[in-house]
């Protein structure tokens, strides 16, 4: 359902901007259609992000049920370092998935106490 809508909203946009291009200024029907498509692509992609997640993570599912994530080479050395600190050091505490995009460092007994 979400490619549905993500493809269908990106179909209105391409029409309106069509239909503006080519009545308002009277353009060729080819002109006018590259630039609804390059119009309806800008403001997808700026304003539609939710959707295009959503449809994207339908395809993925939908062709490749079974794929795991991959990640980069210095995302898994990152990774491997953040559990070699925390294994070697039990006491400290990291927080780097926190939304705010500033990772914490600090001890779990500290923050339980403030």
């Amino acid at each position: 359902m979400a490619f549905f809508k993500y493809s269908l909203f990106r179909g209105v946009l391409f029409l309106a901007f069509f239909l503006v291009v080519f009545y308002a200024f009277d353009f060729s029907p080819l002109t006018a259609a590259v630039i609804a498509a390059l119009c309806a692509f800008v403001i997808s992609f700026i304003f539609l992000r939710k959707q295009r997640d959503g449809a994207t993570a339908v395809v993925a599912d939908r062709f490749a049920p079974n794929a795991t994530t991959t990640q980069s080479a210095s995302a898994l050395e990152d990774a491997d370092a953040e559990d070699a600190l925390i294994d070697a050091n039990p006491d400290i505490w990291i927080d780097a998935d926190r939304k705010s995009g500033t990772p914490r460092i600090g001890a779990q007994d500290t923050e339980k106490n403030e």
